[in-house]
């Protein structure tokens, strides 16, 4: 499971001109399942977005996690972050989980993260999604479960 952590003022994700999700401070999530992603894969990574210290503190250090600042997430399901482009010009995506097998992995961040205390707000699986955000920073974290990077 790949994700994108980015900080933001404010983040909605829009489906056919109406909103589905929508967060103040906090945290934007993208977040890619890939094939032979499991519920210990979800955990791993709830726990990073639920503890990442990337919110400066008094000192203006990056000191404070998601939680101590009473912020947010807007985690939006994204296949395309398990996009293979090393060969030639047009990504292969044969290494994402099928959407089946996806949508449940990413309802379980959801839950696992606001069983942590963070709120969290989704856009919606299988849909042609526009994301909006006001990057923070910018603060722009890559993480992958199986530690890739």
């Amino acid at each position: 499971m790949r994700i994108v952590i980015q900080r933001v003022n404010h983040a909605s994700v829009t489906v056919e001109g109406e909103t589905v999700g929508a967060i103040g401070k906090g945290l934007m999530v993208l977040v890619g399942a890939q094939e032979g992603d499991t519920a210990e894969d979800v955990t791993f990574l709830a726990g990073k977005i639920a503890g990442m210290r990337i919110f400066e503190d008094e000192q203006e250090k990056m000191n404070l996690s998601v939680k101590d600042v009473g912020g947010s997430v807007l985690l939006v399901s994204q296949f395309t972050l398990l996009g293979d482009a090393r060969h030639g010009r047009r990504p292969s995506f044969s290494h994402a989980a099928r959407p089946e097998d996806a949508e449940p992995l990413v309802d379980q961040m959801k839950e696992a993260l606001v069983q942590m205390g963070v709120p969290t707000e989704t856009g919606r699986f299988r849909t042609h999604m526009k994301v909006l955000l006001e990057n923070d920073g910018p603060v722009t974290i890559l993480l992958d479960s199986k530690r890739l990077f």
